[in-house]
């Protein structure tokens, strides 16, 4: 409440609020100045509030005293319970912890004002989890409370602690949190076996490398504590057999490690062993960390192939045996108790040439074939051996045979020798270095020996020691007019046993030479030019050679063309053609012109030949006219003919004229040639020429014209 020392009580002031909360938190009566709260204060909304108070007078709202200022402080009561930040913790602890071993730390939170009684002060205690944790009631650490606990019995534990103010007496408030505590693993527990023995069986002819199969030891531990290394510590089959850890499932995966034999030996015996790859010191006394098994492995019979005595074989064999010879036996058995006799035979795709052969009992091998060491000097045979009780069940081993050599070929010279001699040469001058080559391979090497066949009073030869040999002349000056070509044979031997040689003839060309002895010509050749033409010159010369003959074809393509154009282009092109052959007949004495026994004779007449001075357009068949008789007459023929080429549809459609070699009776117009009426100083007329139809318009306008001419003149 406030009070003015100025109020009578007789209502001339009023009390008046500002600050915190003013006029909605707090208001002031204005007549007596007492302040209330309109609603619940919360402290810890806001602890305290500053306000200002005044008293002025109600009518002229003038301050009667100065403006104080008071504090409202909130007082606390405890009315916030403890709070954990999470509702559920997860914590860890190592499994066999000694007792108060650290777990987790949980604090709580209280609202309330620490200050102000012990509304603020949390005590924490353990209400589930008992007897296995315990709680730091001051500072909320949670610790095991019992020893040696093992994950392997229980790993997950839930624990509910409670954080209670008021110092946890009576009346105050509580709050809870849940805590999940795991127990991790730790490699206290070794690897067990779960058998004293384990039996495996495989077959014998199991290749290296076989898994024959698994042994596995449990081990309650997780993880890392729980991996197992596998290994054989004794036994009769440790160089047998091998183990492999397999380390996605904690296996030991046991394979052959050498080939099996059911005869030689039909069980073994292995020890073994599995131990932890990590241990704990800590937890040694709860050793030893490792565990044995004995694993028996009974080998079953197989009915197995036949085996060689040899993994290959080699025979070494002189290239001039004689055919049968055995040149060296394979050996094989059967590796079964039965016992079953051998059967060998050679793959002949081995031998496609069939040089070889081999014995099917006892397995010798003997050629049935010449050999050659010259053509093939290795062969490589495959030898298959098969049961004669099981013939499927085969074994192959391989064969190689080598051709020794003998000295059975002759040598032979190098290459093929180009000599020449020139005219001008002087005796003891060197024209040819010879070599010789030899397809035997002696094992001191190749030695030829040079000589010659005869004495030769031109030539001779020098033998080098270095299997080359010179050829010298041995007189001055040579003559290719006299002799163009020596033929020297020289005799090339070797020095194996048996001694081999051959006779070899060399050609020697006599030739020009110059001063150098460079050759210019010989008896076979007029001149050998000093050089040749380049590439691009020659490539040159050749496309030159291409368009002389591309422009001659097309020459006479076109003179060809030419010939068949037509005399008469177009129907209306009417006009004068004068052919001319520049050749004069001899007249009817003439008998090498034209032959008049072909009239005399129509049998004898060929076939209608098409016309050659067009082109035709369409090809028709020649009708055939029945032949007239011996005694027919020319005219009747002749006139039979000209009714045959009026009636033709594939005669040409302008004129055209025909000789028949028959003049017939004189024609009523008389002759037309001009010559003959130039000659003449008669009157001619040639009006007839205009009756004859518009082909001849032009000769009659020519020939009359020229008439009325002359009289006007």
């Amino acid at each position: 409440q406030l009070h003015s020392d100025q109020d009578k009580g007789d209502g001339s002031l009023k009390y008046i609020l500002s600050g915190d909360g003013a006029g909605t938190l707090f208001i002031i009566d204005e007549k007596t100045g007492d302040i209330h709260a309109t609603r619940r204060i919360d402290r810890e909304e806001k602890a305290f509030y500053t306000l200002r108070a005044q008293a002025i007078n109600r009518r002229t709202l003038r301050p009667v005293e100065p403006e104080s200022e008071f504090v409202i402080k909130i007082h606390d009561i405890n009315d916030n319970e403890p709070t954990f930040p999470e509702e559920i913790y997860t914590a860890s602890v190592p499994e066999m912890s000694v007792v108060g071993t650290s777990v987790v730390q949980v604090t709580a939170t209280d609202a309330d004002d620490p200050s102000y009684g012990n509304s603020a002060r949390v005590i924490y205690s353990i209400l589930q989890g008992q007897p296995y944790f315990s709680v730091e009631p001051e500072t909320g650490i949670i610790r095991t409370a019992l020893p040696n606990m093992n994950r392997e019995n229980r790993e997950q534990y839930q624990v509910v602690i409670q954080a209670k103010d008021m110092g946890g007496q009576m009346g105050g408030l509580s709050g809870t949190t849940t805590v999940n505590i795991t127990l991790t693993d730790v490699n206290d527990n070794p690897p067990r076996f779960p058998q004293s023995t384990i039996h495996l069986r495989i077959p014998e002819s199991s290749p290296v490398g076989t898994a024959i199969g698994s042994v596995k030891a449990t081990d309650a531990d997780t993880g890392k504590n729980a991996e197992v290394e596998y290994r054989i510590i004794d036994g009769d089959g440790t160089d047998m057999f091998d183990i492999v850890t397999k380390k996605d499932t904690q296996e030991g995966i046991i394979t052959v490690q050498k080939p099996l034999d059911y005869e030689t030996r039909r069980l073994y015996t292995l020890k073994v062993e599995a131990e932890n790859t990590h241990v704990d010191p800590r937890f040694y006394y709860l050793g030893p960390f490792k565990d044995t098994t004995i694993v028996k492995i009974s080998v079953d019979d197989v009915d197995e192939p036949p085996v060689f005595s040899r993994s290959s074989y080699l025979f070494e064999v002189h290239e001039d045996i004689e055919l049968g010879t055995i040149i060296g036996t394979v050996m094989a058995r059967d590796p079964d108790s039965a016992s079953s006799p051998i059967r060998f035979s050679l793959d002949r795709h081995t031998d496609l040439d069939r040089i070889f052969n081999i014995h099917s009992g006892n397995g010798s091998i003997y050629t049935s074939k010449p050999l050659d060491r010259e053509i093939s000097q290795w062969h490589n045979l495959s030898v298959i051996a098969a049961e004669i009780n099981n013939p499927k069940d085969t074994t192959r081993v391989p064969v190689y045979v080598r051709i020794l050599d003998v000295n059975d070929n002759a040598p032979q010279f190098a290459v093929f020798y180009d000599t020449f001699v020139c005219e001008n040469a002087r005796a003891g001058q060197l024209i040819q270095t010879i070599s010789a080559v030899d397809k035997d391979d002696p094992l001191g090497g190749q030695k030829f020996f040079f000589s010659l066949a005869a004495v030769n009073p031109n030539f001779t030869v020098q033998d080098n020691e270095d299997n080359t040999a010179r050829i010298l002349t041995r007189r001055n000056g040579f003559s290719r007019h006299e002799i163009s070509t020596y033929l020297l044979p020289v005799v090339i031997s070797d020095n194996d046993y048996p001694i081999q040689s051959s006779t070899g003839t060399l050609t020697i060309r006599v030739c020009a030479c110059d001063s150098r002895g460079n050759m210019q010509s010989c008896s076979a050749e007029a001149l050998l030019l000093p050089a040749g033409l380049s590439t691009g010159a020659l490539v040159a010369i050749l496309l030159c050679i291409i368009i002389l003959l591309v422009i001659v074809v097309l020459f006479a393509a076109l003179k060809r063309q030419r010939k068949k154009e037509p005399l008469i282009l177009s129907k209306e092109d009417i006009r004068d053609n004068i052919v001319s052959y520049n050749d004069e007949g001899g007249g009817e004495e003439d008998t090498q012109a034209f032959d008049i026994g072909t009239l005399r004779n129509p049998a004898a007449i060929e076939d209608k030949k098409l016309r050659r001075d067009i082109i035709p357009e369409t090809f028709f068949v020649p009708r055939r006219t029945p032949s007239a008789p011996d005694n027919t007459d020319v005219r009747d023929f002749i006139n039979q003919r000209l009714k045959e080429h009026d009636t033709d549809p594939s005669a040409p459609p302008y004129d055209s004229l025909a000789t028949y070699a028959y003049e017939g009776n004189d024609s009523i117009a008389e002759s037309l040639s001009s010559l003959e009426s130039g000659t003449t100083e008669g009157d001619q007329n040639y009006d007839y020429l205009r009756e004859w139809g518009p082909r001849f318009n032009k000769l009659a306008e020519m020939y009359g014209g020229g008439e009325s001419d002359k009289d006007t003149s």
